[in-house]
């Protein structure tokens, strides 16, 4: 019985340790199918909340979802018949000493075809006939490849790629819609990056939040390029006006500080120094102006407790303070 399962066991999705706890670590094709009726499937939703959605569930819908059991291959068919829903089938191969190893595609096709789904909502159909055909090495190579096997995808095999985001370029997917190969992107979460695919061309996405991308009606920002070149060149517009100001500016106020002499700079720092250190600058000032060329704020700052002790310079003789 093809039936649905993410994970390879039931610990994480079912009640399988409260029912079977000593075959909770066992994979989970390992079970039949009246066991795998009696385990729950959706209490550990309302009790870990993955998505933060389990509050805004109606009483009822939380009812549903508490009593929810794993779910057969042709029940899934049959609600996406009912609503004209895509289903994407990721078929696993089943291990060497699984009973149905050798006819399990006979199986799930069997379960297809007596669903009467119309095939167009199978977007991975193909996928099924190309292992029948070629070896599941090579189908793994298929499904792998983007740029190295791009001959092969050219040949019309596959109708359907489905690949990580991150490995594909969004010049590629206008490639793949020109060769008549749809393509999914999975995970894809986030609105921003549902847009941006969007906008490249990607014909679907696979989510773990539909309840938030079943909202978005439009990309969410979505620009021309006229209104881009206008946001582009305003912008470098108004950065150059505030670096010319912010120049001008500087250039002003270094100016305006070249017409100040030394004594107006050197009592302009000092406004907030004691009058005897003012007493003191004035003085150094002074002797700066009698002796010409003597400036530096070294041979200025032989200022001691008592006063003035003299200056070792050559150009001036001692003396005492008056």
């Amino acid at each position: 019985v093809p039936f649905l399962m993410h994970d390879e066991t039931l610990r994480r999705t079912t009640n399988v340790k409260e029912v079977f706890p000593e075959r909770a670590l066992e994979y989970s094709y390992t079970f039949n199918w009246t066991d795998l009726e009696k385990l729950n499937a959706g209490r550990w939703f309302l009790q870990s909340d993955p998505f933060w959605t389990a509050d805004s569930l109606s009483p009822l819908d939380s009812i549903a979802v508490q009593n929810q059991s794993i779910c057969k291959l042709a029940e899934l068919l049959r609600l996406a018949k009912e609503h004209n829903k895509s289903a994407i089938l990721n078929i696993l191969l089943p291990p060497a000493d699984h009973p149905h190893r050798s006819g399990y595609i006979n199986i799930t096709l069997d379960t297809i075809l007596k669903s009467g789904i119309p095939q167009g909502l199978l977007k991975h159909l193909f996928d099924i006939y190309c292992i029948c055909i070629y070896s599941v090495s090579a189908m793994y190579a298929y499904v792998q490849s983007v740029k190295k096997k791009i001959f092969e995808l050219k040949s019309g095999i596959i109708k359907k790629k489905d690949v990580y985001y991150v490995r594909i370029v969004f010049l590629h997917c206008r490639e793949f819609t020109a060769w008549n190969l749809s393509t999914n992107l999975y995970t894809v979460n986030e609105p921003w990056l549902y847009s941006v695919l969007w906008c490249a061309g990607v014909q679907s996405v696979t989510s773990d939040a539909s309840h938030l991308l079943n909202k978005v009606l439009s990309p969410v920002w979505l620009m021309s390029p006229e209104e881009y070149y206008l946001i582009w060149i305003t912008s470098d517009v108004i950065s150059f006006t505030i670096i010319l100001g912010v120049f001008i500016l500087q250039k002003w106020r270094l100016g305006s500080i070249r017409t100040y002499n030394p004594e107006q700079i050197m009592l302009s720092a000092a406004v907030r120094r004691s009058s005897r250190d003012v007493k003191i600058m004035k003085e150094k000032l002074i002797f700066a102006e009698i002796n010409n060329g003597v400036g530096s704020a070294e041979e200025l700052s032989l200022c001691s407790e008592n006063g003035y002790d003299g200056y070792a310079n050559d150009a001036i003789t001692p003396m005492d303070h008056q």
